[in-house]
């Protein structure tokens, strides 16, 4: 049965919550180091020629050695050994991928700390939840978690503590009457571009989150400016870092929010034109190709693995049969005559045959004889529809507070339901008495919009 993650975030803050936290980033510190440690042995185990370590190899090279749980340990290196399957797997699969694929090597300070479903220990009634750290350490003790069902989990560290746990999906919607194919080609600008074998396309913008994105990125150069100005710790360069933090974490769940959004209109889409199989072309290729530094940016900030797992898992759970592939030389291919050229803008014009077409619906086209071996007809304009993947979910500003004198803090109040017009004579006469100040009005309640300075 195949599952899903539940993401649960931890709101650990204060006095209260420091020894969990202390306990939490001495697990993932000792974790990082299990997995330094283990990349490295099985670097030289490889380096030494003949057959590569086993589960049972690494199991017995790493029992006992490191302040964690005898089943965290287990998982944290047979990931390491599934990493290395899957790479040498999709190697012999996709022989271009030779040229950048590399196995793991990259030194971790900290990793996420994992059990399977047995390890941890959940008490409904009392909504606690028991995360064992090994015999003689103290266990991570969390509570107010709601569990329906108890899987494998894990502690991550994403702009703050999440507890992953994995639920099983519900059964996959049958679809017997479902024949059809559709290829859908990733790209930056739009997101995603679908095509069916019955004529019809979508094209899913992503100047969206193309813009969220430079947003942060000229927001975060401006905080660095200012921050090399202050003495580093500081309060003004705390206070600019955790401008910076906030600004990140933001960007990050509305960026991902929009992606959820566009590969769902897209697996939407695949419903309801009755697809059965699904080709996604994959474009990591790309990024091998130098093109100026904004347009290097732009594509090492592209997540097009997020958008591939994103669209499989949906695929998945719509009943759809999904795989994918190079995509290589089909965006610069003309589906009328085959000639190929070198592609500026949007619209795509043969020199050849005089063809024009959406630049990325051509891509979409031309990956049918690569995944299906056979050719399609190029859809009318007016068979395709332009989509933006939805609202930007933003944080909400407006609350309802009780006046009790003076705010606490740095922050910036703006009454909303101050009463209009000259004031009466009593408070005239309060404000005279006070020296122009106006008296405070206890017990009123009051909207006010709140600004943290940065």
């Amino acid at each position: 049965m195949s599952q899903s993650v539940r993401i649960i975030p931890l709101p650990l803050k204060g006095p209260k919550h420091a020894r969990t936290r202390r306990l939490l980033r001495e697990g993932q510190l000792e974790a990082g180091r299990l997995w330094t440690d283990a990349v490295a042995w099985h670097r030289e185990r490889r380096a030494a020629g003949g057959r590569w370590p086993d589960r049972n190899e690494i199991h017995a090279w790493s029992k006992g050695r490191y302040a964690l749980h005898s089943q965290t340990v287990q998982r944290t290196v047979y990931r390491l050994l599934e990493n290395v399957e899957a790479t040498m797997t999709r190697r012999r699969n996709e022989p271009a991928t030779r040229r950048w694929l590399r196995l793991p090597w990259r030194e971790k300070r900290f990793q996420p700390l994992v059990w399977p479903a047995q390890a941890p220990s959940y008490d409904p009634d009392r909504e606690r939840l028991v995360l064992p750290m090994g015999r003689g350490r103290p266990s991570i003790v969390l509570t107010g978690i709601r569990l329906e069902t108890v899987g494998a989990m894990s502690v991550v560290w994403n702009d703050g503590y999440e507890l992953h746990v994995a639920v099983p999906d519900p059964a996959p919607t049958a679809r017997p009457e479902a024949t059809g194919r559709v290829t859908i080609d990733l790209g930056e600008i739009h997101l995603g571009t679908a095509v069916s074998d019955t004529g019809r396309g979508l094209v899913v913008s992503g100047r969206g989150i193309r813009a969220k994105k430079r947003y942060r990125n000229k927001e975060l150069g401006r905080l660095a400016c200012a921050q090399r100005r202050a003495t580093e710790g500081s309060r003004r360069w705390r206070r600019l870092q955790k401008a910076k933090n906030a600004l990140k974490a933001r960007i990050r769940r509305q960026v991902r929010d929009l992606r959820h959004k566009a590969t769902r209109q897209l697996i939407d889409f695949c419903v309801e034109v009755g697809a059965a199989e699904l080709f996604i072309g994959d474009p990591r290729g790309v990024r091998r190709n130098r093109c100026g530094r904004k347009h290097n940016q732009r594509i090492s900030q592209w997540e097009m693995g997020t958008d591939l797992r994103y669209l499989e898992e949906k695929a998945r759970k719509a009943g759809i049969r999904s795989f994918s592939g190079d995509e290589r030389g089909t965006s610069s291919t003309c589906p009328g005559c085959g000639h190929r050229q070198k592609v500026r803008g949007r619209d795509w014009r043969c020199r050849s045959c005089g063809f024009t077409g959406h630049r990325d619906v051509v891509g979409a086209v031309n990956m049918f004889p690569l995944a299906f071996g056979t050719k399609v007809t190029f859809p009318r304009p007016q068979d395709v529809t332009y989509l933006q993947p939805g609202p930007v979910r933003r944080a909400r500003r407006a609350v309802v507070a009780q006046d009790t004198g003076p705010s606490a803090g740095n922050r910036r109040r703006r009454f909303t339901n101050l009463p209009d017009g000259p004031p009466s004579a009593e408070t005239a006469k309060a404000v005279s008495a006070r020296g122009g100040r106006k008296p405070r009005v206890p017990d009123t309640v009051r909207h006010w919009e709140e600004t943290p300075y940065l």
